[in-house]
């Protein structure tokens, strides 16, 4: 049974994308040595931030957008052998267009 987690408010549940065990030029990069992944996809969106006169503000992001991520910041969830990140949409950074 798969387990399912709707952010509140704001924030925005994102899976980061693994970092290329190997680069340019052949070297390998060991875990330790790796940073913290800067993007990831969009898994779910939160249920609104309200504005001073109770109206909804829209997301600018939506399911399934690629996205840059700060390097610290939010809180890391472990589901199902699967690392996320929970985000305040002001927390990203950009919407990666490929």
């Amino acid at each position: 049974m798969a387990t399912k987690i709707q952010p509140l408010s704001d924030r925005v549940l994102v899976e980061p994308l693994k970092e290329e065990e190997v680069k340019k030029g052949g070297i390998i990069i060991p875990d330790t040595a790796k940073e913290k992944p800067t993007q990831g996809i969009v898994i779910a969106v939160g249920t609104g931030k309200l504005d001073e006169s109770g109206k909804k503000i829209p997301f600018n992001v939506k399911k399934g957008d690629k996205v840059l991520m700060p390097k610290y910041g939010g809180t890391e969830v472990k589901l199902d052998d699967k690392e996320y990140q929970i985000i305040r949409e002001e927390d990203i950074l950009g919407i990666i267009e490929d």
